[in-house]
């Protein structure tokens, strides 16, 4: 028996896990040999206050201050380190930036809109005949997704969790006593289960008769080619429509397509032609005149029908709470996330720091794909 199941070992259940552990006995059941298999162990995480959907900054917001500070001994390292962000705008983007930089601001971001000749400064290889100018944000930091994984087991195993992988769920069922739930392995008993399998959220859903929120999986494929010393100091650079993206990652270049295709629930591989126009891409942008590929992945990016987070109690199943939808604010956001379904599953007040970013639990609440 134990109190609560999280199902799902990717930064979303172990998020929840850590927040959940110092409350009760917490079981997180991984389905692969190894957590954070899928899209937590394949991403390139930047924390942007100006990202993703108006639901989800305040959680972004709310992360900043444990991402800044985590506990001193769950880390050696910090999690956060400077990089920037500059957004490239054509001329006939530059409109878009505008817009852009008033959504920074209203989310409490430092932007601002640059000229051409500043963007040379930070990336001299842009080439001036086709940008125009760009938006800065100078305030976005890598984040060491791994280390803030690590974070979070560290916290669940020392309140005395237990987090256990080669376990695919694959049976639900209530009970006047609470939940069962059936593994590949074992049978366990408790009383809340948190589903936080990303791509995977309605199919674990319909193991209890669930009906489904409508979440679309989507691929994003990144690749490493040959860098320099030289770009270490260049701020990440996004299209302004999102067409392409790529930063310093060592001596190496990470790249992206940034592309959103919906896929199944699946171990995703990239496919070349995605790598190839990525590639045609910033070359066109860029003087970079990338060729070598070192190497290339995929991940899957989750998204609810309204690009929200889903973080809330099933209406019809009392005890079973979703914490899915996190798109592509999932790592910078899960400190917030992780806080908030614990308060929903505690039935606590708010925190302060979620209650003061402005976070209303309404905006991530299930019911509203119910009628």
């Amino acid at each position: 028996m134990t109190d609560i199941v999280v199902i799902g070992g990717g930064i979303a259940g172990v998020a929840a896990a850590a927040h959940l552990a110092p409350h009760g006995s917490v079981t997180l059941l991984e389905a692969e040999p190894a957590l954070a298999y899928h899209t937590t162990g394949r991403s390139a995480a930047l924390f942007v206050l100006n990202y993703g959907e108006q639901g989800f900054r305040p959680l972004t917001k709310a992360s900043e201050s444990f991402l800044l500070n985590p506990p001193e001994d769950a880390t050696g390292a910090p999690l956060l380190s400077e990089r920037g962000l500059l957004w490239l705008g054509r001329p006939d983007q530059m409109g878009n930036l505008e817009k852009l930089a008033l959504e920074g601001s209203e989310s409490g971001a430092n932007s601002r809109i640059v000229d051409l000749d500043e963007v040379l400064q930070m990336i001299p290889v842009v080439r001036p005949d086709v940008v125009a100018g760009g938006l800065l944000e100078p305030s976005a930091q890598d984040i060491d997704v791994a280390g803030l994984h690590q974070v979070f087991v560290k916290m669940t195993t020392a309140a005395g969790g237990k987090l256990l992988t080669n376990q695919q769920v694959t049976g639900l069922k209530r009970s006047d006593s609470g939940w069962q739930v059936r593994t590949v392995e074992q049978e366990l008993h408790c009383d809340v289960i948190v589903n936080a399998a990303g791509a995977w959220g309605d199919v674990v859903a319909g193991l209890a008769g669930i009906p489904p929120v409508g979440l679309t999986p989507k691929r994003r494929t990144a690749f490493m080619v040959p860098g320099s010393e030289d770009f270490v100091r260049w701020p990440m650079a996004v299209d302004a429509d999102q067409k392409f993206y790529f930063k310093a990652d060592g001596v190496q270049l990470l790249c992206s397509l940034a592309e959103q295709r919906p896929s199944p629930p699946e171990d995703s591989r990239p496919q070349m032609e995605d790598v190839a126009l990525a590639i045609e891409r910033i070359n066109e942008a860029t003087t970079l005149g990338i060729r070598t590929v070192n190497s290339q992945w995929t991940g899957l990016r989750t998204f609810a029908p309204d690009g929200n987070l889903v973080a809330g109690e099933e209406p019809e199943a009392p005890g079973f709470f979703w914490l899915v939808g996190q798109g592509g604010t999932g790592i910078q956001a899960a400190p917030g996330y992780g806080a908030l379904l614990a308060s929903l599953v505690l039935g606590g007040d708010l925190p302060d720091e979620l209650a003061g970013a402005g976070v209303d639990p309404a905006v991530t609440d299930p019911s509203r794909f119910r009628s």
